[in-house]
């Protein structure tokens, strides 16, 4: 069997030092807020060359706090996309304001910056663009509309651990960049955990004091905040893998460039890289109208293959009860009918991406 991921094999490749790690937190005693969280902080901070790097308890929180300190709430807009996990839209309806989608151009799934100003009004304060699959959304035009309209921008970097664009790495662009170390993800724990990256100091300050119950002195609270910490065991598990996390992004690009030369198809449409990115392959996402017999021949040959996403967000009964804008997402709908992503991470042996290369060709 050929998985899509296997955290099994990156942990026997890293068990004496995630065992250490681990064995230290609890001989230490010290489990919330503590040494491994703070120094995860700045090894982030400093990676993305921003000053404050904020540790929570998920990509999910992540974005929630991020709007929550950015003063998104009831009546507010905030433009995104349909094409990605439902946590990007979810927090905006949870703190009462309303998601505009923004369809997405088809080479890279993530949000067409040529159609996000038609959809600014009044009511907009706040654009998510989406790194997806981690490929880099198209920033320079997304800021300047930002910049333009006096609105937030707030980069879902939650597959994109690491990917750079015009040689800048994502999350450092907007108000805020929210990560998730999600198991499966490019940089992971084994378990929740997400953070928050920033440049302003204020919004630092803000995002501390959500994330633990609006208390930043021991029971004394100056606003409704979020039991949202990073766990101190995760916490030192990501630092043993950050050390890691250029070595796998690399990995992962050797083994996208492998299925690039050997899956030879002229009804399959392959991810594409644009020159001024550093794509980190969180997914490898093929497109084929011929979907369903592809996957069909993966699953009898024992090879795993998943649909990200099947149901746009603008298509899914949560949003659809609601007066949430949703025309013109024709690109959305048909990447959905097509994507299919193939095995991968950083241990994924050539002779398994061959087999898997070797099976699409001869798919019906």
């Amino acid at each position: 069997m050929i998985p899509m991921v296997d955290l099994k094999r990156q942990y026997q490749n890293l068990k004496a030092d995630i065992d250490a790690a681990i064995k230290n937190v609890l001989e230490n005693g010290h489990f919330i807020l503590g040494p491994n969280v703070a120094e995860l902080e700045k090894e982030i901070a400093a990676y993305h060359g921003v000053p404050h790097a904020v540790g929570v308890a998920s990509g999910t929180d992540a974005l929630l706090l991020s709007l929550r300190a950015c003063g998104i709430g009831a009546g507010d807009e905030v433009i995104t996309t349909p094409f990605t996990f439902i946590a990007t839209a979810d927090v905006i309806s949870l703190l009462h304001a309303t998601p505009v989608f923004v369809d997405i151009v088809t080479d890279t799934f993530n949000i067409d910056p040529g159609k996000i100003e038609e959809k600014i009004t009044k009511k907009t304060k706040a654009i998510i663009p989406v790194h997806l699959f981690g490929h880099p959304a198209d920033m320079d035009p997304i800021c300047a509309l930002a910049a333009k309209y006096n609105i937030r921008v707030i980069e879902d970097c939650a597959q994109a651990f690491g990917a750079t664009y015009k040689g800048k790495k994502v999350g450092a662009r907007g108000e805020c960049g929210c990560f998730s170390f999600f198991p499966s993800k490019n940089l992971a724990g084994y378990g929740d955990g997400g953070m928050i990256i920033t440049g302003n100091e204020e919004m630092a300050k803000n995002l501390r004091l959500l994330r633990n119950h609006g208390s930043a002195v021991k029971y004394h609270h100056s606003a409704l905040g979020y039991n949202s910490r990073l766990d101190e065991i995760q916490a030192a598990i990501i630092r043993v893998k950050m050390k890691k996390i250029e070595e796998f992004n690399d990995r992962r690009r050797v083994n996208a460039d492998i299925y690039r030369r050997l899956i030879k198809r002229n009804d399959i449409a392959l991810p594409l890289e644009l020159p001024s990115c550093r794509h980190v392959y969180h997914q490898f996402t093929i497109r084929s109208k011929n979907r369903a017999s592809i996957m069909t021949a993966l699953q009898n040959e024992n090879v795993s293959s998943a649909v990200y996403y099947p149901v746009p967000l603008h298509r899914q009964e949560v949003f659809t009860s609601g007066n949430i804008p949703a025309e013109n997402l024709t690109n959305s709908e048909i990447c959905a009918e097509e994507v299919l992503s193939l095995p991968m991470f950083p241990e994924l042996e050539n002779e398994e991406i061959e087999q898997v290369s070797n099976v699409i060709n001869h798919a019906p």
